[in-house]
């Protein structure tokens, strides 16, 4: 899947454009409100075959949700700008923030970020965004959580599994992840750590083209059958996310919706390529 992670909010956003209020058992948290921010570029690396995590520095930044967004900015020497939405993979107060883009070869934005962006490079970022495409950890509810990933649409999910295991969540969570291959496995790393911490997590990876030789699945398209055997059912009754191309998310919420799961517990989030 060679698409940028640009989210594109649709239909998972509630219609009054607010959030509910939080039950008299839930924690208040606190509100980070968006601003642009400036932002140096602090480490760089691959994280697929065409894919690099970048790390900023934003001295400003007031911390973020596991799943929330921001807009990031590039500015040319003449002037011209272009900005992007990225989802973020990091979560809490940290003034580090990370992302991972992959590559559209025919974008604008997505080649120079993963292809000539430097250590030390400046940029502007805005946010934090968005408040529905959120998880957060609070030991006043255990309801389960499965997450659904296709390619780049990992990266907001791996912030609330990373969220989930530092807290030492006690919330079940299980998360499908479909890939071309092992080496288009974004944050191995994270997800590695987040199986060897005692919050509860269960990873299913399926791959499209070449599976690992310790994998449980032969290599194929993820399938209707496989969702359905590696998702919770529908009677745990488990609050879910879906991230990933738009032709990707549509499938599985289709799927979802015929194996029986409530469509009002699923949150969608779609990202196209530019």
């Amino acid at each position: 899947m060679s698409v940028e992670s640009v989210s594109v909010r649709s239909a998972e956003t509630p219609e009054t454009g607010q959030e509910a209020p939080p039950s008299p058992a839930t924690p208040a948290r606190v509100r980070r409100r968006p601003d642009w921010h400036a932002a140096t570029v602090a480490a760089v690396r691959a994280e697929s075959p065409t894919a690099r995590r970048l790390v900023l520095d934003v001295p400003t930044w007031p911390g973020n949700d596991p799943g929330q967004h921001l807009d990031l900015r590039l500015t040319a020497e003449d002037g011209y700008q272009a900005t992007r939405a990225y989802s973020v993979a990091s979560a809490g107060d940290d003034p580090r923030v990370t992302l991972a883009v992959d590559r559209v070869d025919d974008g604008e934005v997505s080649p120079f970020l993963v292809d000539a962006i430097e250590v030390g490079d400046a940029l502007e970022v805005h946010g934090p965004l968005g408040g529905w495409f959120v998880w957060r950890p609070s030991a006043e509810s255990t309801r389960p959580v499965q997450l659904i990933a296709g390619g780049s649409g990992i990266v907001p999910l791996v912030a609330m599994v990373t969220a989930h295991a530092e807290a030492d969540d006690p919330t079940p969570f299980r998360l499908l992840y479909a890939v071309r291959t092992p080496e288009d496995v974004f944050f191995r790393p994270e997800l590695d750590a987040a199986l060897a911490a005692t919050a509860p997590l269960d990873v299913t990876v399926v791959y499209s083209r070449t599976a690992p030789a310790d994998s449980t699945l032969p290599p194929g398209r993820l399938t209707k059958e496989t969702l359905a055997t590696a998702v919770l059912p529908p009677e745990d009754g488990a609050l879910v996310y879906v991230c990933g191309s738009t032709p990707f998310v549509e499938q599985v919420l289709r799927w979802l919706g015929e194996l029986g799961h409530d469509v009002a517990d699923v949150r969608a989030e779609r990202f196209g390529g530019s």
